[in-house]
């Protein structure tokens, strides 16, 4: 979206043509219910609305999730999902009614059972080498033109080891670009396990959550992990990495599956 703003540099000021990211209101509906509405980017609001279903553990596989309609409004977007009858009857036991900004990982939930809840126990999966890693984060930074245009948006991406990042998803809410990408790969035919995650952010709990939840054993972030979120990898036997930057790296969980 472009803007008229004053800009200043090197002493010099003058009106300019700025772009700035979109910020907008996007309603998920299950079943004609309205279940959350997010601050999103309105871009890849399939992708966002498979990988969210899947992540936030309201269906348990791929194929209980029927259909994603989306239907735009003038000053807002419905994104119409059907799933699996019997799990849209668990949704309507949590009688959650959400509002997300655009930062939020856990709002709404009425308890703290909700809240923090542990994902599967991962085994296996995949190896990354260092030199693999440093590459991927390298790659990322060419790979996000809306970011590139803007500055505000965080991305998400899907790394195939050996063969570099296959898919990426950019958003102005971290926890929404990386259910973007998580939808890219289901919807691409892919299997999350396969692969490991980048995200330009901090590594908070929902984050790893939200990953391990659809079988992602490796999750790589370009800033520093939470408290809760260590604590989360290492019970469920992900592996995490903090400060993933050209060169350098920490490993906060699960060792094995990165070599040196």
């Amino acid at each position: 979206m472009q803007v008229s703003v004053e800009r200043w540099a090197k002493g010099q000021q003058g009106p300019a043509q700025d772009e700035v990211a979109e910020e907008f209101p996007i309603a998920l509906v299950y079943h004609a219910v309205p279940h959350v509405v997010m601050l999103a980017t309105p871009a890849d609001l399939e992708d966002y609305a498979v990988g969210f279903t899947l992540s936030e553990g309201l269906v348990a596989k791929p194929e209980e999730i029927r259909s994603v309609e989306v239907e735009a409004g003038p000053h807002a977007i419905d994104v119409r999902i059907s799933i699996a009858w019997e799990r849209f009857s668990a949704l309507l036991q949590q009688r959650r009614n959400l509002t997300g900004r655009t930062g939020c990982g856990l709002c709404g939930a009425e308890t703290v059972e909700q809240a923090i809840r542990t994902p599967a126990p991962l085994t296996g999966g995949v190896k990354v080498s260092s030199a693999d890693l440093h590459t991927a984060m390298q790659e990322l930074a060419s790979l996000q033109p809306l970011n590139a245009r803007t500055g505000s948006v965080h991305a998400a991406a899907w790394v195939l080891p050996g063969h570099g990042i296959r898919y990426v998803r950019e958003d102005v809410g971290r926890h929404n670009a990386l259910d973007k990408v998580i939808g890219a790969v289901i919807r691409g035919g892919e299997e999350p396990a396969h692969g490991y995650l980048l995200i330009t952010s901090r590594a908070s709990y929902e984050m790893v959550l939200k990953s391990a939840t659809v079988g992602v054993t490796f999750l790589a972030a370009i800033s520093a992990p939470t408290s809760l979120a260590v604590d989360l990898a290492q019970r469920c036997g992900q592996t995490l990495v903090g400060f993933a930057r050209p060169e350098q790296h920490v490993v906060y969980s699960g060792t094995e599956r990165l070599a040196s």
